[in-house]
């Protein structure tokens, strides 16, 4: 798909994959790029960066809103979400109605206005879900990649990832406020695992979603992962003063939590086709001839990608990861 001349609306845009996108969409000569949320003062935030977008409050659960905000769009990138773990937990309805009702309400605005392509924002939480949040986002997964069912023009897709460093919410500028404010840093288990994959790579992704998408697939990322202990000592080691020093608190593992993320279930691993840095992961009433032989039982997950074994390793990506100030 061109962006050129194309009009973009990204939902939940004010958040940190909203930011980054639009920036990059910017350089691509876009008509016009819509960024669609909630929060009036995050907008205004954005809106000292980014003047020349068009800012529209508004809630996905509103259909009627998005009816108004979706007339004319080419593309849509789906991010508005409740993603807060705990939050849903212990809200579970509300993470209902925006992340499954307010996602159905975007699928059937985008249909009706004639967008081209679709991409929905996922988690590797709604893999084998154990929390609400998970839960979720894998009936967000099911209610966009169902959508080519039913006929019309738009493409409708998904894109799957773990840890973005830098993230709204994330780990690390969670350890660098504790750092900033002299206080130790949180572990829940040492020996957890999560993927790390950078801001500008999950744009990437869902870029590649975008051109790559005949409709119904969720598109995954390859990347590294590490242990939680050797993340807080990389972190510690470039930001904190008193470096390998600096306390750290093991608190435990928190409700809802698993121990290593899955990005691709044994089940999905049946009907992927796979290239150097991407899984697809086709609809079942669509599994390509061509699809990557995959032994029964594999599974891709933070366990078993490639590891980040040392502080020297994880350190080249936090440089590409920025400053986070924008995100917090």
């Amino acid at each position: 798909m061109n962006v050129s001349g194309s009009t973009i609306l990204i939902t939940g845009g004010t958040g940190s994959f909203g930011n980054r996108v639009a920036a990059h969409l910017l350089k691509q000569s876009p008509a016009q790029i819509r960024i669609f949320s909630r929060d009036e003062k995050k907008q205004w935030e954005m809106q000292q960066a980014f003047p020349q977008f068009q800012y529209l409050v508004g809630d996905v659960r509103e259909e009627a809103r998005l009816e108004e905000a979706m007339a004319g769009v080419d593309l849509v990138f789906h991010a508005a979400a409740l993603k807060h773990v705990p939050s849903c937990e212990k809200f579970p309805y509300e993470a209902y109605k925006t992340n499954v009702g307010g996602s159905q309400n975007a699928c059937r605005t985008a249909r009706a206005a004639g967008v081209k392509t679709f991409v929905a924002l996922s988690t590797d939480k709604a893999v084998k879900p154990l929390n609400a949040m998970g839960t979720s986002k894998a009936m967000m997964e099911k209610l966009v990649c169902s959508q080519n069912q039913n006929g019309g023009d738009t493409k409708f897709c998904c894109v799957r990832y773990g840890n973005v460093m830098g993230s709204r919410g994330s780990v690390i500028p969670l350890f660098k406020r504790q750092i900033e404010n002299d206080e130790p840093l949180t572990l829940t288990v040492p020996e957890m695992t999560r993927f790390l994959m950078t801001l500008d790579q999950s744009v990437g992704l869902v870029l590649h979603a975008m051109q790559h998408a005949l409709g119904g697939e969720i598109f995954v990322r390859k990347s590294p992962a590490c242990t939680i202990a050797n993340l807080a000592e990389a972190v510690r080691r470039k930001f904190s003063p008193q470096g390998a020093d600096h306390p750290v608190n093991v608190t435990g593992i928190r409700p809802g939590e698993k121990l290593h993320e899955t990005l691709v279930n044994e089940y999905e691993m049946q009907r992927v086709t796979e290239e150097e840095l991407f899984y697809a992961i086709h609809p079942e009433y669509r599994v390509p001839d061509h699809r990557a032989a995959q032994p029964l039982g594999t599974e891709y997950t933070s366990a078993n990608t490639r590891q980040l074994d040392s502080a020297a390793d994880i350190e080249p990506l936090l440089d590409k990861m920025g400053e986070v100030e924008l995100y917090i």
